[in-house]
């Protein structure tokens, strides 16, 4: 089990530092400028279908990868921000029903805005004496 934890960590520590990585203009440069320079090379290799097929295999493999990569950063983020939602529903005065409801179907995310919307349209109606 430690092994798998440890294993576990390494992945998020690549997750996030790759995330992280990827979202700087600078790595958006690089990847504009890695274009450029292939585009400006295709007349050397005559717009072979070599020439075009690194492209589309390199750009593909790196889309596939940051999917999981990107996935993985964004579901811990999900879950941080949930659990601090949840410290201030507890701290709060709010009613603690509202802890774990991201574990509704959509159905019943959908009824439980609604009624949350009725409720404010209701204090606001309220708030203006009307």
């Amino acid at each position: 089990m430690a092994s798998q934890d440890r294993h576990h960590n390494v992945f998020e520590m690549f997750s996030s530092a790759i995330s992280s990585w990827s979202g700087k203009p600078v790595t958006f440069v690089a990847a504009v400028v890695l274009i450029v320079i292939w585009g400006v090379t295709g007349p050397f290799f005559g717009f072979s279908e070599t020439w075009q097929l690194v492209v589309n295999t390199g750009t593909t493999i790196i889309t596939f990868l940051m999917v999981f990569v990107l996935q993985n950063s964004q579901n811990r983020d999900g879950e941080a921000v949930q659990a601090k939602l949840d410290e201030l529903i507890l701290s709060s005065q709010a009613a603690n029903e509202f802890i774990g409801i991201e574990k509704l179907d959509e159905k019943q995310l959908r009824k439980l805005s609604e009624s949350l919307q009725r409720r404010a349209k209701a204090l606001d109606q309220e708030a203006e004496g009307t």
